[in-house]
């Protein structure tokens, strides 16, 4: 079996970064908000995968649910991945191809609107768990780690998608 190209290979660890980015983060979220590091996965496991959606529930505390946790994670990782994927090509094009780098930066800041537009519309009710605010700062924090990955493995990227003369 052939070994995964560069830029399959990338995909997949960006997206792995991203994972384990917003995890984290929400993580933390929950042990300072002293809800228990599982509390926020716990409930976004529960309405995605049990149909729980009750905003009066979310405040008191729920039985962990590990096969509606395992399910939300499982999800949560095959999205990044592909999320990851898509990125890594995009950059690998612009290298390919400086003249369409400016049109794939939109596109990369466009998927970054549109998949905070999306788990936002998807959890609205959840927003006393999963705050606009906190939605936006992980996906940020993903983004940014990501790039760092990226910038490394791809060093002219950066140059090459924000400047306007191609």
């Amino acid at each position: 079996m052939a070994a995964p190209s560069r830029p399959v290979r990338e995909g997949l660890v960006v997206g792995t970064i991203a994972y384990a980015a917003v995890a984290v983060f929400y993580a933390l979220f929950d042990f300072l908000a002293a809800r228990g590091p599982l509390y926020t996965v716990n409930q976004l496991g529960r309405a995605v995968f049990r149909g729980a959606r009750d905003p009066a529930s979310l405040g008191m505390p729920l039985p962990i649910d590990a096969t509606a946790i395992l399910l939300y994670t499982a999800l949560h990782l095959a999205v990044s991945l592909a999320i990851g994927l898509v990125v890594v090509a995009l950059v690998a094009h612009s290298q390919e191809r400086p003249a369409r780098a400016p049109m794939i930066l939109v596109a990369i800041i466009a998927g970054f609107v549109v998949t905070i537009g999306a788990v936002g519309f998807a959890t609205i009710p959840l927003r006393a768990v999963l705050p606009w605010w906190s939605i936006i700062v992980a996906n940020a924090v993903a983004v940014m780690l990501g790039a760092r990955y990226v910038m490394r493995r791809y060093p002219r990227a950066f140059h090459d998608l924000t400047d306007p003369t191609g």
